[in-house]
């Protein structure tokens, strides 16, 4: 009867394998093992209440998931798209670095735009489309699928090493109590200070390789890479 407490996880296989839908079946998994495991229905409801109310911050990320989707359904990509292509000579690289610079200021005073799902989507890559399409021809998808990686990527490296910049944050936090656990006594302003040359390198290095990357993207997918390579 041990094993029926597993039902949960071959209910995820199979559903998943059989590309029903993932809500259904995470929904099915977690009604099917509270049932076999004697919690019953209202015991379920209660864990998920209490959870709920001990990760309040989830809610912003609902929150956040609902007005992106309003706004892209109101046209929010189409209006980064013509807004971008408004001013000349701008490309996936510079957006990017711009990207990233102005996501690491923000990160350093732990100030967050909403990731990848709440910013990058549906604001910098419809930007970065508006970059990449010429003479109003649609963009290339293997290069809209590059600008993807680059925007994950800058997000992820701006956040990371700038938000330990901030005095009191989360990962300034676990950096200090890992120190001390090992017999180090430090401050997190000390802590920031050591950072700051760390996280700039970052930076700088992360800019340079995408404006590099981008611009052998524009030779390979662009006409106008082409032709400047060309002329070159």
């Amino acid at each position: 009867m041990e094993y029926l407490k597993l039902i949960g996880i071959v209910i995820v296989i199979v559903g998943f394998a059989l590309k029903l839908d993932s809500i259904l079946i995470i929904f099915l998994a977690a009604v099917s093992t509270a049932l076999v495991g004697g919690l019953g229905v209202g015991g379920l409801l209660e864990n998920l209440g209490s959870n709920f109310v001990s990760n309040r911050s989830m809610a912003i990320f609902i929150i956040i998931l609902l007005v992106t989707g309003t706004l892209e359904r109101n046209g929010l990509r189409e209006a980064a798209a013509d807004f971008i292509r408004k001013f000349k000579n701008v490309t996936v690289g510079k957006l990017v670095c711009i990207y990233g610079a102005m996501r690491s200021f923000f990160g350093a005073f732990n100030v967050g735009f909403g990731g990848v799902a709440g910013f990058i989507r549906p604001v910098l890559l419809p930007m970065a489309e508006g970059a990449i399409s010429e003479d109003d021809e649609p963009a290339d998808e293997d290069y809209i699928e590059e600008a993807k990686g680059m925007a994950s990527a800058m997000e992820n490296i701006s956040w990371f090493f700038f938000q330990v910049l901030f005095v009191g944050g989360s990962g300034g936090l676990l950096v200090q109590g890992t120190l001390k656990g090992l017999g180090y006594e430090v401050e997190l302003i000390d802590l920031a200070k050591v950072e700051i040359p760390v996280a700039l390198t970052a930076l700088v290095v992360a800019c340079i390789y995408f404006t590099l990357k981008d611009k052998r993207l524009r030779q390979k997918y662009l006409k106008s890479g082409r032709s400047e390579k060309g002329k070159s």
